[in-house]
């Protein structure tokens, strides 16, 4: 368990991280389309590969942070990004860059699941909903502004911006954290005693609530977040084409095209406040249907109003979702960095899937445009039933 002073710096690590991360693995499909000319296909393939290195890395970099240590294993990850992006810079051919993705991916996995647990170990239920608030407002809230600002990165500063400020900021990052480590061989460890027996005060009040198993709370949750991310990782590689079509400039589009996660940093900081949401099931579902809506408002968007509502709904709905996937993961159950790589191990599964998807969809429907986009649907609705399924299971 780490002292307030070192968790305090663990947020720092976490802003950056959004900022940093959020500038390479979302621009670089604009980098592709300009420097490469690929097309929906290509950007949705390399998309999907990028999903299936984060599924499988995940859950190995969670398992490296229970096993050694968290701050151990985000050195790891920081200093994989930095080199792969200083090296992404230079390099000239996309089967180059396809190899600078997929290593920045795996070393990717090994710092957001430690990054939530760092933050979750030994916190009581009531602490861990005040932790676990901060952390996403401080995600959500970099990736929002690095999403705002990458387009103008680009035009201003070249397409290699996109490599080398996030690698220039993942060094920083990677000092921090071994300055981290230092300050907590200074504080003294506490005893595995002491730790499990903070963490294990549980919120029986907030268990009460639904006559459904705080476990299958969680499950519910991972199978509701990958396909959120089914969701994003389809719209987020298809904004270029979208942008394209309502005229829309790199500055413009990166404007325009991140209000929907502005509106799930609102949703996290209301989130927050309240935690009337806490193991009901209604809230869940809703906002389940209220993504799939969000999803196919955004990819089929004729107008600008049609697309601000529709991030709007989108990015709300998304709050909700992600919330409950990472505050079940921390509150059942005691393997806080296991539980943190499973939960973003489905989030890979959802970045590989989306894509996946519309890819099939296209390269087999290639007369019908929007074949991918109706797919992807469909997978979403699929989705849901699985959602009630576990709901009304015999427990």
């Amino acid at each position: 368990m780490f002292s307030a002073r070192v968790k305090r710096g663990v947020f720092w690590l976490e802003g950056l991280n959004a900022l940093s991360t959020t500038w390479y693995f979302y621009f670089i499909f604009f980098h592709l389309e300009q420097r490469f000319a690929f097309d929906k296909q290509k950007n949705l393939l390399w998309a999907a590969a990028l999903g299936a290195v984060f599924a499988i890395t995940a859950v190995f970099g969670g398992k490296a942070g229970q096993k050694f240590g968290y701050l151990r294993a985000l050195s790891i990850g920081f200093a994989t990004m930095a080199g792969a992006l200083f090296g992404g810079a230079f390099v000239e051919t996309p089967g180059l860059h396809l190899m600078v993705l997929l290593i920045s991916a795996a070393g990717m996995c090994f710092t957001w699941p430690n990054l939530e647990a760092a933050i979750a170990e030994g916190e009581t239920p009531a602490s861990l909903q005040r932790k676990l608030g901060i952390y996403n407002l401080v995600w959500s809230g970099g990736q929002a502004v690095a999403y705002f600002t990458g387009g103008a990165m680009i035009e201003h500063l070249g397409g290699r911006s996109i490599f080398l400020v996030p690698a220039i900021v993942m060094t920083g990052q990677y000092v921090l954290t071994r300055s981290l480590a230092r300050q907590f061989q200074q504080d003294g460890k506490p005893t595995i005693q002491e730790a499990r027996s903070a963490a294990h005060l549980s919120s029986k009040r907030e268990r009460r609530r639904s006559p459904i198993a705080p476990a299958t709370f969680m499950k519910m949750a991972w199978i509701a977040n990958p396909f959120s991310y089914v969701a994003v990782n389809t719209a987020v590689p298809l904004i270029p084409f979208l942008a394209g079509r309502l005229h829309l400039t790199a500055t413009a589009a990166g404007i325009v095209c991140s209000i929907w996660i502005f509106a799930r940093t609102l949703a996290f900081g209301l989130l927050w406040k309240w935690d009337g949401w806490h193991y009901r099931y209604r809230f869940l579902a809703s906002a389940y249907l209220a993504m799939v809506v969000g999803f196919m408002g955004i990819v089929l968007a004729g107008s600008l109003a049609t697309l601000i509502i529709a991030q709007l709904l989108f990015g709300i709905s998304l709050g909700l979702i992600y919330y409950s996937s990472l505050y079940y993961s921390m509150d059942v159950g005691e393997t806080k960095g296991e539980h943190g790589g499973l939960h973003e191990g489905t989030i890979g599964l959802g970045i590989f899937a989306g894509p996946a998807i519309a890819y099939g969809a296209l390269y087999f429907f290639p007369q019908q445009a929007n074949a991918g986009v109706r797919a992807v649907g469909i997978v979403m609705l699929i989705g849901f039933g699985l959602l009630n399924w576990l709901r009304w299971r015999r427990q």
